[in-house]
Parts: C-alpha cells; sequence; structure tokens
C-alpha cells in the first residue's frame, strides 16, 4: 500500500508535447480539475484516481476536449 498522501505523477502535456510533473493527492479516490501545463501555460483537465493500493492513475487531456 501506498504510504504517501502527495506522489509526483509523470505525464506529458496534450498541447505542447513537454514532459511534466503533477502532484497527486492519493488520500482522495478520485479528482478532477484545470491546472496550467509548466511549459507552454495552457489549461488543461486533470483526472486523478487513486486504486486501493493508493497507486495515482493520470488522464491529462486538453481543457475543452
Amino acid at each position: 500500500m501506498n504510504m504517501h498522501l502527495q506522489e509526483l505523477v509523470e505525464s506529458t502535456c496534450p498541447y505542447c508535447g513537454e514532459p511534466i510533473q503533477l502532484l497527486v493527492d492519493c488520500s482522495v479516490p478520485f479528482q478532477e480539475y484545470i491546472e496550467d501545463c509548466q511549459v507552454c501555460c495552457k489549461p488543461m483537465q486533470i483526472r486523478a484516481s487513486v486504486d486501493a493500493d493508493g497507486n495515482p492513475d493520470l488522464l491529462v487531456q486538453a481543457e475543452n476536449d
């Protein structure tokens, strides 16, 4: 079981294609929010889910997809 409450997860920006890191709160089973890309500053829609073992999974899309 993942004992970290927050975990850095690597992904890719849907706009510029650059690698990014997102901090996921693993104490929350499902989250959906908007966050700006750290490289190009465009808004991304983030869907984060955490499984029963506390492992995060991300879906990162352009805001209006």
